[in-house]
């Protein structure tokens, strides 16, 4: 990783307040660590470790009331944002959106709600819902190819009040079609088509100029049904998987290894999706439009059980493969991710790649490091057993 890095408000070994200050080489008055403090992502320090994750558990506190998702974030970022039921489209009951955020820089990892729109070349629907009008939730536009819509409708409507704002690279990701085709949870048989993008921009923060790529996928379904002296086209399409990376501009690429093990950490849980795939369906066949009170969501969601039919695992895991596709996209010039076994979880974890030794405590939290004398125990109150790498 890039040498642009910051040393947290407290020392990683023993958790003691550090004096506040940049740029700067200094001891831990209480353990003796050796530290530098340096402007940039607190991820990591130049010496004694490296990079620290923590896991966290997103609970949905509207709808079921247990886990939505879970991922792995540096330990010193925060998060924000969760799972929302809006109720407002039988096909997309809840979005899921959220900030992942360094507090001590500009470096941040965005997931949006996903998008959803319709379009028709029925005469008489299209008088009644013109572009920019809602159509049982779905937003009325024609589709388009997803590098037009990443940079035309994502960007303008997520970052389009950004000083300075500007577009300085974009890539096509059609690979992604393939992956895309049986991923569908609503109606996989109708899915046409599925493309993927990526844009970066830039523009400024407070005195900062930073890089941002945006990632998204089309998703396309298209229904055909016989109309007066011919046929009628309904096309229902999303904007799909839309998330962010940001740093300062020329060190985006350098963090692609941080950013690229939080989106391959991210797990929907599949009780979770389970009862999401099953509201939807039971809004479609009972044609629920929205619902406004949370007492009424929760009732409903109430309704649907815990099993999970192979048809929704299915989805789920597709589901997942695409979002580890779309992290290995990232950047031509990505490090990559290693893989280790967690001895005391007995699972497998995916870390920033480059790194010789980690550690896990047990409790969802991952230390790696270059140096061959850094050892996490010392000085520390928790019990941190070395990672087996696969």
């Amino acid at each position: 990783m890039t040498a642009d890095r910051i040393v947290p408000d407290c020392c990683p070994q023993c958790g003691a307040s550090l004096p506040p200050g940049s740029g700067q080489r200094m001891t831990c008055d209480y353990c003796g660590s050796s530290l530098i403090r340096q402007r940039g992502a607190a991820t990591e320090t130049q010496q004694g470790w490296g990079v620290r994750f923590k896991s966290v558990s997103c609970v949905d506190q509207q709808g079921t009331g247990g886990e939505a998702f879970s991922m792995l974030i540096p330990a010193d970022w925060a998060f924000q944002g969760g799972a929302q039921w809006l109720m407002n489209n039988p096909g997309m009951p809840a979005v899921i959106a959220f900030r992942v955020r360094n507090p001590h820089g500009v470096e941040m990892f965005e997931a949006f709600p996903n998008l959803p729109f319709y379009w028709t070349n029925n005469p008489m629907v299209a008088m009644s819902f013109p572009v920019g009008s809602f159509y049982y939730g779905n937003e009325v536009r024609p589709p388009g190819p997803a590098l037009d819509v990443v940079r035309e409708i994502v960007v303008p409507r997520y970052r389009g009040q950004l000083p300075g704002l500007r577009v300085v690279d974009q890539e096509h990701l059609p690979e992604l079609a393939q992956e895309m085709q049986a991923s569908s949870p609503v109606a996989p048989a109708n899915l046409t088509s599925a493309d993927g993008a990526r844009v970066r921009i830039q523009y400024q923060v407070g005195s900062e100029m930073v890089e941002e790529d945006l990632f998204g996928v089309v998703e396309v379904s298209e229904q055909r049904a016989p109309f007066l002296m011919g046929g009628v086209q309904h096309v229902f399409w999303m904007a799909d998987y839309l998330f962010s990376f940001r740093a300062l501009a020329g060190h985006l690429d350098g963090l692609s290894d941080v950013f690229t093990s939080m989106v391959r950490s991210f797990r929907l849980n599949p009780a979770w999706y389970s009862r999401y795939t099953q509201v939807s369906q039971y809004m479609i066949q009972n044609q629920i439009q929205q619902i406004h009170h949370i007492g009424q969501i929760s009732r409903m969601i109430s309704r649907t059980s815990d099993q999970i039919s192979d048809m929704v695992m299915s989805s789920y895991q597709q589901r997942q493969r695409t979002i580890d596709r779309l992290s290995e996209q990232f950047s031509q010039a990505i490090r990559g991710v290693d893989e280790y076994r967690d001895p005391l979880g007995g699972q497998s974890v995916e870390l920033p790649g480059g790194y010789r030794r980690g550690w896990t405590n047990g409790l969802g939290e991952y230390i790696l490091s270059d140096d061959a004398t850094f050892n996490p125990n010392v000085g520390s109150t928790a019990n941190w057993e070395p990672l087996e790498r696969q």
